[in-house]
């Protein structure tokens, strides 16, 4: 492929509400990253940046936010990661655009994972917008925005300052959504077509925008991505009055206002020390989403404002999840079927894998039994009452599971974070993902299939379109699932037996799982 490139004083130069702002141009597409879409003091709402003289040099990546812990890195054949410097000053926003013209592109608007307390824009080298821009005429906007205790840290018994202080990183959220209303257009986008979407805790955050009042009319749909968690990413509920009252006394700090600017790394020791008391206590250790006015709280349990009911949703998750990222002590290319009806048994007893195994064997015929020990339900177990809830209020939730194993030690089920190379059509960027047996034109295929049902969904509102006849959106009491792998097909409710035996046989044993997964998980 011969490549093109131009950065001169005339290329992507954009006069946006605040100033003129200056790309390049990359092999057809423009593009623009480190925008600047609000300002913050620690703990603040968010406000609109100060206009700038000159031009903005949006060629360079701008700061993430900062970290709790220093994260060593590991599991990069899985997920590829890319460090980046951190800063509290990190509202910025990323760009792609094929033209900076009047076609009123749809708009791609991506949140990334890592819970609420990690992760950034350009964490995973599959967040790259480019080739999805590209492939569907597009325009990709993906963002930083504070997380864990700059993001949520309710601070509210202590004035008016800090009423929303608990949710200061999803006001960041609406307040970049906002930015893209107001100046997406001289970038080629349309306003009034906004698909927020995003991946582990990127789309818990969708779940949150749907909950939160302040961002009604700012997207028009939504795409969930493991990102329903249920007890994962519950909410932080009650005062943080304990946590702000033993950070002040282990900083030997007198006033709240002085955590305002104490250095960020004193800031995160100390919460890394009194964290785990308070949380054997009960008592609201914060990094997570806190209801209130601004925040109505987690769907399930509180219902779906009904002001979002009819925005249309795609939910899903993978396979494994986390469970793919546990080291196989059994060889899945070479297991004699005894041998996986032993193991399982092994794991889960006799009569859990007596209850089990016919249940899986008719959900999944097309895999092997000690499959089963992978099967995700930290996922897709909270996934499936979110859908029901969901379903019953409108016509227009769709439901998939990425069901693609991947070649790592010899074939491995799909993992967190597996599907995110194939929705965004960067199947080049990683180098894991060429199917079972490594096989390039299956993994294409997929490929087509996930980011082709991403860009009709942004398109129309529908992800299935004619080219999935069958992928009709769920209905109360039936949920109809896309199981992507290389044989897509729709099943109505295939798994919800399985999956409410499983996570009941499997619930005693998963606290030693995730013990074993906790340094390996990614996001």
């Amino acid at each position: 492929m011969k490549h093109t490139f131009r950065c001169d004083a005339g290329t992507a130069l954009i006069k946006t509400e605040r100033g003129l702002v200056k790309g390049y141009e990359h092999d057809g597409l423009l593009i623009f990253k480190g925008i600047p879409y609000a300002k913050a003091r620690r703990f603040h709402a968010p406000e609109p940046v100060k206009p700038w003289e000159g031009v903005f040099d949006a060629s360079n990546y701008g700061f993430v936010c900062p970290l709790l812990t220093n994260d060593r890195p590991n599991g990069e054949l899985h997920v590829p990661h890319r460090f980046w410097p951190m800063d509290e000053d990190c509202l910025n926003l990323n760009i792609w655009t094929p033209g900076t013209d009047e076609k009123k592109r749809p708009v791609l608007f991506w949140l990334h994972g890592g819970g609420y307390e990690a992760g950034s824009s350009i964490e995973h080298l599959a967040y790259d917008g480019a080739n999805l821009s590209r492939l569907g005429d597009v325009v990709v906007v993906s963002i930083n925005h504070r997380l864990n205790i700059l993001g949520y840290f309710d601070l509210s018994d202590y004035g008016e300052e800090y009423v929303n202080s608990g949710n200061a990183g999803g006001d960041d959220i609406i307040a970049a959504l906002r930015w893209v209303h107001e100046n997406i257009a001289p970038f080629g986008g349309d306003p009034e077509n906004v698909t927020v979407f995003g991946q582990s805790g990127g789309g818990a955050k969708v779940t949150t925008l749907l909950q939160s009042p302040a961002a009604d009319g700012l997207y028009a749909k939504g795409l969930v991505m493991s990102g329903v968690i249920g007890p994962v990413l519950s909410d932080a509920v009650g005062s943080g009055r304990d946590l702000a009252e033993a950070l002040m006394a282990e900083l030997g700090l007198h006033a709240v206002k002085e955590l305002e600017t104490v250095d960020y790394h004193l800031l995160a020791a100390a919460y890394r020390k009194v964290k785990p008391a308070l949380e054997k206590a009960g008592a609201y250790t914060g990094c997570r989403p806190h209801p209130n006015a601004f925040y109505l709280g987690e769907p399930v349990a509180n219902g779906f404002r009904p002001e979002t009911k009819d925005i249309p949703l795609l939910v899903g998750s993978v396979f494994g999840e986390f469970s793919s990222f546990l080291p196989s002590p059994y060889d899945r290319s070479n297991m004699s079927e005894q041998a996986q009806k032993d193991a399982i048994v092994e794991m889960l007893g006799q009569e859990g894998a007596d209850e089990l195994i016919p249940l899986f064997r008719a959900a999944y015929p097309e895999r092997q039994l000690i499959d089963l020990l992978r099967l995700d339900f930290i996922f897709r177990g909270p996934e499936i009452p979110y859908i029901a809830a969901r379903s019953r209020l409108n016509d227009c939730t769709w439901s998939y599971l990425f069901n693609m194993d991947q070649p790592i030690d010899g074939g491995n089920t799909p993992w967190h974070c597996s599907d995110i190379p194939y929705f965004f059509h960067n199947l080049d960027l990683v180098e894991y993902p060429h199917g079972p047996q490594a096989d390039p034109d299956l993994s294409e295929r997929v490929e087509a299939l996930c980011a082709g049902s991403l860009l009709r969904f942004a398109r129309t509102g529908d992800p299935a379109g004619t080219a999935l006849p069958d992928w009709k959106p769920c209905r109360d009491g039936e949920e109809l699932t896309l199981l992507i792998d290389e044989n897509p097909r729709v099943l109505p409710n295939f798994d919800h037996s399985l999956l409410e035996a499983h996570s009941r046989v499997m619930g005693p044993v998963m606290a030693r799982i995730m013990q074993a997964l906790h340094e390996n998980i990614q996001h």
